[in-house]
């Protein structure tokens, strides 16, 4: 079972499969648990490894998380493809995972060769970031489900402690991701979402803005599918995926 050391925290991943890296970033209260299906489906074709957050899945658990916390995993995320010492890589992203793999672009440019950004946004207004927490503290058994089963009997503890961290970033206001240098990008990247996706603000709007901001994007909308796409729809999601992965230079 693989762990490596970031910073004193102690973070787990899996790894699937064999030949250029591509690294897959679950959302927020999710883990590499959730992503057997990618891992199988990736893992034909490239070394493919999910990374639990810290704090999340098998990673060391943190008392509480910082309203810097997204920004604290994008230095994760670059340190890990360094440990792997196989970058750049292909990056997937899904909900705050696509925000984190967006970040770590700009953030460090030389660790990513191409991204893909599943459900995401560029801003996450403050009251949808209290509704959203609000919804959250009520769950459905089947949403309580999957926190279990990502992170195992301390579910409550996780979803707690990401809950915090979006109050105190709803503090702060709206959330603006990028703070307008999508432009800065130089990798290409695909954004995909769902038309029908009923968790994010205004996506597909939000989706072709941030298309129109960053030099090489694509886009791809599916009519059908929920949030995120790569779940909700995984079959077009996964084509899609494929088309875009496949067209980029052959790393190691």
């Amino acid at each position: 079972m693989p762990f490596f050391e970031c910073m004193g925290r102690r973070l787990h991943y899996v790894e699937k499969g064999t030949g250029p890296l591509l690294l897959l970033l679950p959302g927020d209260t999710s883990s590499a648990a959730m992503h057997h299906g990618e891992l199988q489906h990736f893992g034909e074709r490239y070394r493919t490894v999910c990374l639990d957050f810290w704090g999340t899945g098998r990673s060391e658990r943190a008392p509480h998380w910082p309203a810097t916390w997204w920004e604290q995993c994008v230095e994760d995320t670059a340190f890990l493809i360094r440990h792997l010492d196989q970058g750049p890589a292909l990056v997937v992203g899904q909900s705050g995972g696509a925000a984190i793999a967006l970040k770590l672009a700009l953030a460090h440019p030389e660790t990513v060769r191409a991204l893909l950004s599943d459900s995401q946004v560029e801003r996450l207004p403050q009251q949808w970031l209290r509704d959203i927490v609000a919804r959250q503290r009520t769950p459905s058994p089947a949403l309580v489900a999957f926190w279990h089963n990502a992170h195992g009997d301390d579910w409550r503890q996780v979803v707690d402690a990401d809950q915090e961290a979006i109050l105190r970033r709803a503090e702060q206001g709206d959330i603006d991701w990028y703070q307008g240098r999508l432009g800065s990008i130089s990798c290409p990247v695909l954004l995909t979402g769902s038309l029908a996706d009923r968790v994010m603000p205004d996506l597909p709007e939000q989706i072709l803005s941030m298309a129109r901001q960053i030099p090489a994007c694509h886009v791809y909308f599916a009519a059908r599918g929920n949030h995120p796409l790569m779940w909700t729809n995984p079959t077009p999601w996964r084509r899609a995926a494929d088309c875009f992965l496949a067209a980029q230079p052959r790393g190691s």
